[in-house]
């Protein structure tokens, strides 16, 4: 028996990997978050599954139904939002099943950060404006933040920044940011990347209250830096005529003469 942890993306139900298809499909039970995956992603289940919405259920709930299917010897498909490697809460369930002696598997899936970038048709990383995304958030009752991690900390360094679960202290983002950044610093929310509701909003760091208004909700991502929407930018090296690669040696001595 394994419990097989799977990262059912961010909203789109096609939005799942093909591993994480067929292993929705080869479990008898399934537990989802229901306030973030769609139903959609459920339609993978196989006939008579046990489906359990785990949204209202505490942690030794959900591992009091994992526990009961290992005692069965049923394999347990336990989807997450977006990808398992960010604020998912996988480490505190895997910590109890190691202890309990129990199996499992963990299967990536498309995070929300990315999903918002499709969606505003944009590369996060652009040569000469940013080469590095911070993937954070502000204090919440669930988490507080280590001593360290501030957002001007992060905007300090100019990099793009992808602020989750912190649509509702605005305020205090576009304050903490502001002198860093500059007012016409491109910004952009994304509510619900890839759902059919799926809300973005286009403004600038000075701009930005008032153009959300109390457009306010918690399903919602705040992107931040210079490379948003941007036209002029170096082009990268990768694809330059004159540029030695591996796959396309340039000159009477390449780098990799043995790829010629």
């Amino acid at each position: 028996m394994t419990v097989h942890f799977i990262g059912a993306g961010p909203g789109a139900p096609d939005l799942l990997t093909l591993r994480g298809r067929d292993l929705i499909a080869a479990c008898p039970v399934c537990l989802y978050a229901g306030s973030l995956v769609p139903e959609g992603v459920l339609a993978h289940c196989p006939p008579g599954a046990r489906i359990v919405n785990t949204a209202p259920l505490s942690l030794d709930e959900i591992v009091a139904e994992i526990a009961a299917a290992h005692a069965e010897g049923k394999d347990v498909a336990r989807l997450h939002s977006g990808d398992l490697s960010i604020w998912s809460a996988m480490g505190e369930q895997l910590r109890r099943l190691r202890a309990l002696g129990i199996a499992y598997s963990v299967t990536p899936g498309v995070p929300s950060f990315s999903a918002a970038a499709a969606a505003l048709e944009t590369e996060l990383t652009l040569p000469g404006l940013a080469q590095t995304v911070v993937l954070t958030r502000t204090p919440g009752r669930a988490s507080a933040m280590p001593e360290g991690e501030k957002l001007a900390a992060f905007a300090a360094t100019g990099a793009v920044l992808a602020i989750h679960l912190s649509i509702h202290l605005l305020g205090d983002v576009i304050a903490e940011l502001t002198s860093h950044y500059g007012a016409d610093c491109p910004v952009a929310i994304v509510w619900r990347a890839s759902w059919p509701d799926q809300r973005i909003v286009r403004t600038t760091l000075g701009s930005l209250d008032a153009a959300v208004g109390t457009e306010m909700e918690r399903t919602a991502l705040i992107l931040v830096g210079r490379t948003l929407g941007a036209a002029e930018f170096d082009e990268s090296r990768l694809y330059a005529a004159d540029y030695d690669r591996r796959y396309r040696p340039v000159g009477t001595e390449p780098r990799f003469p043995e790829a010629t």
